[in-house]
């Protein structure tokens, strides 16, 4: 599909609780796999990436679907901590 469409107006929203998984699946993402061992090795893709519990993310979700489905993680993730990776990630 991408291939097709091309990434110019895709984004992907991770909703991993480690800061480690959003860097490694942001970095392959936007750069290529980083282990050089996957299907993505050495193919930059360029897709920039969210966390579902960024405000970026969550001002888009309705606020019924946020209590029900995110409300409960938001509480107990250090969510600094998680997204700061991917705005690193983004700004390089």
């Amino acid at each position: 599909m991408i291939e097709q469409a091309g990434t110019d107006d895709v984004v992907a929203v991770l909703g991993a609780n480690s800061a480690a998984a959003v860097a490694m699946t942001a970095t392959t993402l936007k750069s290529g796999d980083p282990a050089w061992a996957g299907a993505l090795a050495g193919i930059a893709l360029g897709i920039p990436s969210f966390h579902v519990l960024e405000d970026a993310v969550t001002r888009q979700v309705d606020p019924v679907v946020f209590e029900r489905e995110l409300a409960l993680s938001a509480m107990v993730t250090d969510i600094d901590e998680i997204t700061a990776p991917l705005r690193a990630i983004r700004a390089s």
